[in-house]
């Protein structure tokens, strides 16, 4: 029979615990995913004690907190705080999610927290996007035309416009992509959710005239194809928008070019 076994670097082990301070009467514990991979050690999960009574509502409250108070080596993300720039994207409670948006309330347990999973790890909390955003820049996001520069702005209806609601909005925190499997497994070519989100956005725009290149750029078994419509994305997408409905408009496009 054959036996598998995960890599060495995959093995979490028990980490630290760090109590609260004493008096404490709202305790919640946050089991936080710790790797450093200069180290050469296993990850472990360390645990940190949080008096919610001196806390903000959020998890990323609880996380700067500990930074500042309890453990400086903790190493995350974060900017805006407001679910508008994607830095604090990460797995609590078991979904890809913004730290900045996320209520302790709504986990009922202790919280565990890891990076956005199928990525390598930068340290503890941060994954290494470089692949993401070398994809991004692949679908080349931003308006391409072939006319004479008009002497104003390029005008929409207000039904072109329309056509855009529920793609502009995408903050690029690569919720949705961490949390696909086709992109798990095919990574390396299949551009995933979130970037053919941002691909369907420029080919919907009216304004944008290069749609046929746009379209035979994503021409590929795997660059596109290789969405099998589990709708993880969608599940998962903090700001509610819905990546598989974007892909599946840019396939019918696919096929309706060729009839």
């Amino acid at each position: 029979m054959a036996e598998f076994t995960l890599p060495k670097n995959s093995k979490i082990k028990p980490g630290k615990t760090y109590s609260a301070p004493a008096g404490a009467k709202r305790i919640k514990k946050f089991r936080v995913y710790r790797y450093d991979p200069d180290s050469k050690e296993n990850p472990r999960l360390d645990i940190y004690e949080v008096d919610l009574d001196t806390c903000g509502p959020m998890v990323l409250d609880a996380l700067i907190k500990i930074k500042n108070e309890v453990d400086a080596t903790l190493t995350f993300r974060r900017s805006c705080r407001e679910g508008v720039c994607g830095s604090c994207a990460m797995n609590i409670d078991g979904t890809n999610t913004l730290a900045c948006t996320k209520y302790i309330s709504d986990v009922k347990s202790d919280v565990p927290i890891y990076p956005l999973p199928h990525m390598p790890v930068v340290k503890d909390l941060v994954p290494d996007l470089t692949r993401a955003y070398a994809q991004l820049a692949a679908i080349e996001p931003w308006l391409k035309t072939k006319s004479a520069p008009p002497s104003r702005e390029r005008l929409q209806s207000q039904e072109e416009r329309a056509k855009l609601d529920g793609l502009w909005e995408c903050i690029l925190c690569f919720s949705c992509t961490t949390a696909c499997p086709s992109y798990w497994w095919n990574g390396d070519r299949y551009l995933g959710p979130a970037v053919l989100l941002q691909a369907y956005r420029w080919i919907a725009d009216s304004r944008d005239e290069e749609t046929g290149e746009r379209l035979d750029a994503l021409e590929d078994p795997f660059r596109l194809y290789r969405c099998h419509t589990i709708m993880n994305c969608t599940n998962t997408c903090p700001k509610g928008l819905n990546p598989a409905k974007a892909i599946a408009e840019t396939k019918k496009l696919m096929v309706a070019r060729k009839v």
